[in-house]
């Protein structure tokens, strides 16, 4: 059993109250993972403190040094990759397959970080006379760093590399159902040279995340998870400091009369149900035009029902656990709601008969209508909800009507359609015969509406970069 700790002032401490919380395997109530230390206020003021410290000589760290250290984190992932794939089954339910996938991806998303390090640059204009107009960038000072459980090291590791690699300091602070995956990133960046003083790490309950929003001496807070939390935060952060938030989805895929069902059943089925449907940007709705409806209710139906569902390591397992009894409890809560709608249940709708795990079966629903909380409202699990419409515009309109806007799919192999659904579709990802889930590292990513706040994206591009960056403008005359 782990016997967490808090990373605050570069020393591994307890919570300055002495409590903990115990963290379980999903799959195994049996199975303790360890017990991590349940955070208060002043443990939050305390690493603030400590880092507002330090920043000023993290700062003038030269940039090609902070890109070796994060070199120097990516490499040290890679050597304990095995062990980390096994911890990450344990702590978040996932599969093996898919926790190799983010152990792998980890790594490669620092590399890419280091090199942003070396391409920080600022901005010459055009001047009146022998002057000179210039732009430098700035780290912004203390980040906070909120993260969910889903990708307890891909999503992380998307914040505190581009942070560092921009010169700022990081208070991290982890999901309390994922604490050792955020332990050991912090682990991997002290062993990749990061001077102890550039990053704490807080664990605990929601109290620590309002803590560190609350503080004034932080002067970024990015988040990603619930709406409803990263609403909170931003009226926490307010306008005079920064904030990045990526925030739920209910996210469509749209079939069309043209698209190859069993190529467009096989992409819903791997976006709906991957990571136990766990995915902010997994499919959540299906909007299929007469046509085809009904084929494709059938072969996703036919797939779903192909998935073999229990411990992620045991092998042959398609589908893992859900990550709490919290995320079960919600998935069965919103089955009965579509129950009671008025959508037909087509398959699945329960949970596994375990009495160690918290496993539920993939679940379809038809028969959705615009007004149903569960073509409505996030649901976070493995619930997938058929929608008929009459043709393209049809289809259009219903993937639109959501607040929220995170990622939108659409199957056909009529370009010019495609490209049409782009154009309009009120999401900031849009997948064109592709599962709404997977992203590349060097892109973009980011929602609209109530998906995000719509300042600066996630994961690569100018406005990532820039959200850790101070733009400063000088006017330069050659003399006084």
């Amino acid at each position: 059993m782990i016997e967490g700790l808090n990373f605050i002032d570069g020393q591994w401490v307890p919570s300055s109250s002495g409590e903990v919380f115990e963290r379980r395997n999903p799959a195994d109530h049996h199975d303790v993972i360890g017990v991590f230390p349940d955070s208060t206020e002043a443990d939050v003021d305390a690493a603030v403190g400590a880092l507002a410290k330090a920043a000023p000589q993290w700062a003038a760290t030269p940039p090609e040094r902070r890109a070796a250290i994060l070199e120097g984190a990516a490499a040290h992932l890679e050597a304990r990759a095995a062990e980390l794939v096994a911890e990450l089954v344990r702590e978040e339910g996932k599969t093996r397959a898919e926790a190799t996938m983010e152990v792998g991806r980890t790594p490669m998303n620092l590399r890419f970080y280091a090199g942003e390090a070396l391409r920080t640059t600022g901005s010459t204009y055009p001047a009146p006379g022998e002057g000179l107009v210039i732009t430098l960038r700035e780290p912004v000072g203390i980040v906070g760093a909120i993260t969910p459980w889903n990708f307890p090291l891909n999503i992380p590791s998307r914040k505190l590399g581009p942070a560092l690699a921009a010169g700022n300091v990081v208070v991290f602070k982890p999901s309390e159902l994922t604490p050792l995956m955020g332990q050991r990133l912090v682990e991997a960046l002290l062993a990749g040279g990061l001077p102890a003083g550039a990053v704490a790490l807080v664990q605990g309950s929601g109290r620590a995340g309002a803590a560190i929003a609350a503080d004034e001496r932080v002067d970024a807070v990015t988040f990603t998870g619930s709406t409803g939390v990263g609403r909170a935060i931003h009226a926490a952060v307010g306008p005079s400091r920064r904030s990045q938030l990526e925030m739920g989805g209910k996210n469509p895929v749209v079939v069309l009369d043209d698209a190859d069902v069993d190529k467009a059943a096989a992409l819903i089925v791997k976006g709906a149900f991957g990571l136990s449907g766990q995915a902010c940007t997994g499919t959540s709705r299906v909007i299929a035009v007469d046509a085809v409806h009904d084929r494709l209710l059938d072969r996703v139906v036919e797939l779903a029902g192909e998935i073999t569902v229990g411990p992620g390591a045991d092998p042959g397992v398609g589908m893992g656990a859900l990550a709490s009894a919290g995320q079960l409890a919600k998935f069965l809560e919103y089955v009965q709601i579509g129950r009671d709608e008025g959508a037909e249940l087509v398959c699945g709708g329960t949970s596994l008969d375990s009495e160690n795990g918290y496993f539920a079966v993939p679940t379809v629903f038809a028969g959705g209508s615009p007004d149903m909380r569960v073509v409505t409202e996030e649901v976070f699990g493995p619930l997938l909800v058929f929608l008929r419409a009459a043709g393209f515009d049809e289809a259009v309109a219903l993937a639109n009507d959501t607040e929220f806007g995170l990622s939108a799919g659409i199957v056909t192999n009529d370009v010019t359609r495609a490209l049409a659904f782009a154009g309009r579709s009120e999401s900031g990802l849009v997948k064109i015969n592709q599962p709404t889930t997977g992203m590349s590292m060097n892109a973009p990513f980011g929602g609209y509406k109530a998906s995000s706040t719509q300042t600066h994206k996630e994961q690569a591009g100018d406005s990532m970069m820039q959200f850790y960056q101070a733009e400063k403008t000088v006017y330069l005359s050659p003399s006084a």
